[in-house]
């Protein structure tokens, strides 16, 4: 199974939660909802949950093994820095144009 596309839905400057994502496998499956957190000095993904009637979240959907887990995070987080970086570079393109004129 091959990560086709990881598309950053929304970006967070405040709390740990950072991003959510959507992520394509072959181009054929879509999961959504995959958020990107960073605790204790470091970033890792959370797996789409429901919660429970007893108040506990379980995974709708979740990697198998560790191996594959690994490489999904990778690929996420990278995708995520680079979205940050592309967002950034806008916010700075944008301050050194000139004034648009309000009328």
């Amino acid at each position: 199974m091959q990560i086709t596309d990881i598309k950053i839905r929304k970006l967070f400057d405040e709390g740990p939660m950072k991003a959510v994502v959507s992520v394509t496998f072959d181009s054929q499956l879509a999961v959504h909802d995959i958020k990107v957190i960073n605790a204790r000095d470091r970033f890792f993904i959370v797996m789409p949950s429901r919660k429970n009637p007893d108040e506990t979240y379980r995974d709708i959907v979740h990697p198998i093994n560790a191996q594959f887990r690994a490489q999904l995070e990778e690929a996420v987080i990278r995708a995520y820095e680079e979205a940050l970086a592309a967002a950034a570079e806008e916010g700075a393109t944008a301050t050194d144009e000139e004034p648009v004129p309000v009328i």
